[in-house]
C-alpha cells in the first residue's frame, strides 16, 4: 500500500453500519475463498476479485446495495471498478478489515479464526 493510500483509507465500521442499515444490501468480501473462510465479517458473501466476472450471476439485479471490502482495501476499490463498468449502480467500497493509518481496522464480531495481526 503506497503513501497516498493513506489519504483515501475508509472507516471499513462505518460501511458495515450502513450495510446493517440498508434493505436488501449485500455484503461481498473479495479476497479469496481460504481467507474468507479463515476469517471475515458475518453476514458477508464471498466473490474472490478473479472470479469477479461471475457477478451477474450471483447478482443479477444491477441495483442490489453492494458494499465491497477486503484485506487492506486496495482489492476492493478495484471490484467497485468493475462492477460499476458492468453496470452496477450501487456499489460502495468499505475498504480493508486490516488496520490502515490511524484506523483500528474492522472491530466488530468475526466469524472464524483470529486475524494473523490481531494485537490480542
Amino acid at each position: 500500500m503506497g503513501i497516498l493510500s493513506c489519504f483515501f483509507c475508509t472507516d471499513i465500521n462505518r460501511g458495515v453500519r450502513e450495510f446493517q442499515a440498508t434493505p436488501g444490501a449485500i455484503l461481498l468480501d473479495v479476497r479469496s475463498q481460504q481467507e474468507h473462510n479463515f476469517k471475515r465479517i458475518p453476514d458477508s458473501l464471498n466473490l474472490p476479485l478473479k472470479d469477479l466476472q461471475l457477478a451477474k450471476e450471483h447478482f443479477p439485479d444491477l441495483s442490489t446495495p453492494l458494499f465491497v471490502y477486503a484485506y487492506g482495501g486496495e482489492h476492493s476499490a478495484r471490484a467497485v471498478s468493475r462492477l460499476k463498468a458492468m453496470g452496477y449502480t450501487n456499489v460502495r467500497d468499505i475498504g480493508g478489515i486490516k488496520k490502515c493509518c490511524g484506523t483500528q481496522g474492522y472491530q466488530g464480531p468475526t466469524v472464524g479464526t483470529r486475524w494473523k495481526d490481531s494485537p490480542t
